[in-house]
């Protein structure tokens, strides 16, 4: 097994490019079975859980290929299995895309429960709602969910919590779907946006996406396209953590910067300069921090609000500011699964159920960590960045599965951090 070997108090320096988003990605490329036609995906990012995607369609009778530039050629009309079940599926929680994407293709799909991150409870009783309302059977049994239909016909939908999963999925049925099917207190997320757009490339018709309540007219004939993905707002977001943490000064390049208004703003409130810039190919922010940041205060919401997949490497950041911090996590109940190993370092930090209070101390010192899943992983790297002396993290197979080549980019920018193969 992998681990990194990192050894902090360097300050971070010089520019990063940003890869595809993975939330947009590992929908995207289902959605293409909806079409019947082959596709050209364009800035997906090379990350493990994107593998297992293609790995899983491959298994189903779909082409994959992939291009010199390193896009992706995906033509699903050799789909012929319409069941997934297997360890490939159960440790990936975007599988559930598939249930969308088949349903809406060819009104049926079998599907294992889906895996992913420990960090709590993630049922998709609202995904069921949404494919039972446009007229689909399904059952769960045998550890799968088992979706079938006659037809389906667009209805009214409201979902009782802001789901970016059942949105995206339900999406993706309705457009299969006859007539109109709207869905209220639908989550406006970036990775939303990029489907519904990825979709009426291919010739839906989807309105609505990034508001509260997204109009799909079903029905029409979709074909072929090409497509580029948007970047990823988390890993931008990471690596603007790691750059303020490290007192560094860091151009992250591809990046939306509205995507990034939440971070960028507790990042400001803290005494960290973070200014957009626009080189006239593309956007990009540049992180400056010159002095130790002072204690912010953070509560997780659905877009726009403070991303829960950053609270994480927010929390490592904030482990050496000064004052006392509060973090409530909103999203997941049981997302403070770094605090153990962040204490490792030296950081104080009391929980109360999903609340944490962040007594900012002097510095952090290297230790031998563990991760427990993806943004534990990166808060871990944030961490040891920053601190002074030498870290391990192990299971940084959480971490390959959300960020490409993170290593070198960190390389890149004058980190000593280590990637070694036991």
């Amino acid at each position: 097994m992998a681990y990194y070997k990192i050894t902090g108090g360097k300050r971070l320096e010089g520019a990063v490019t940003i890869s595809g988003a993975k939330n947009a990605a590992l929908a995207i490329i289902p959605a293409a079975i909806l079409c019947g036609e082959s596709c050209l995906l364009e800035n997906l990012p090379a990350i493990e859980d994107v593998r297992i995607v293609e790995q899983i369609l491959q298994s189903m009778g779909a082409e994959v290929e992939h291009t010199p530039d390193g896009s992706l050629r995906l033509d699903p009309s050799g789909i012929n299995s319409y069941s997934v079940t297997g360890e490939m599926v159960s440790s990936l929680r975007a599988s559930y895309y598939l249930l969308g994407a088949l349903l809406g293709r060819y009104k049926k799909a079998e599907i294992a429960l889906p895996g992913g991150c420990a960090i709590g409870q993630r049922p998709i009783d609202q995904h069921i709602k949404g494919m039972r309302a446009l007229g689909a059977d399904i059952v769960i049994q045998g550890g799968a969910v088992k979706a079938s239909a006659e037809k389906l016909v667009g209805a009214e939908i409201y979902l009782d919590v802001v789901s970016v999963g059942a949105t995206i999925n339900i999406m993706m049925a309705a457009v299969g779907a006859e007539g109109t099917t709207i869905i209220a207190n639908a989550a406006k997320e970036p990775h939303v946006v990029d489907v519904a757009n990825f979709l009426n490339m291919m010739g839906a018709n989807v309105k609505g996406a990034g508001t509260d309540v997204i109009r799909i007219q079903g029905g029409r004939k979709l074909h072929g396209c090409t497509y580029a993905v948007i970047p990823d707002q988390i890993e931008a977001g990471t690596f603007m953590i790691a750059a303020a943490a490290t007192g560094g000064d860091v151009v992250i390049n591809n990046v939306i910067p509205t995507h990034l208004e939440a971070i960028s703003a507790k990042l400001m409130e803290s005494g960290v300069s973070v200014t957009e810039g626009d080189d006239g190919r593309e956007f990009f922010i540049r992180v400056t921090a010159d002095k130790r940041p002072r204690a912010v205060n953070i509560k997780t919401l659905p877009y726009p609000g403070f991303p829960t997949d950053l609270q994480q490497p927010m929390m490592a950041f904030l482990a050496a500011a000064q004052g006392n911090s509060f973090v409530v996590e909103n999203i997941f109940e049981d997302r403070f699964n770094h605090v153990p190993e962040l204490a490792k370092m030296g950081a104080n930090i009391h929980l109360n159920a999903r609340t944490a209070m962040i007594e900012g101390v002097e510095k952090l010192y290297g230790a031998p960590l563990v991760a427990s899943d993806l943004r534990a992983g990166a808060a871990l790297i944030v961490a040891a960045l920053a601190a002074e002396g030498t870290s391990t993290i192990r299971n940084i197979r959480f971490i390959d599965r959300g960020y490409e080549f993170i290593e070198h980019k960190f390389k890149a920018l004058g980190a000593d951090i280590e990637r070694i193969e036991e």
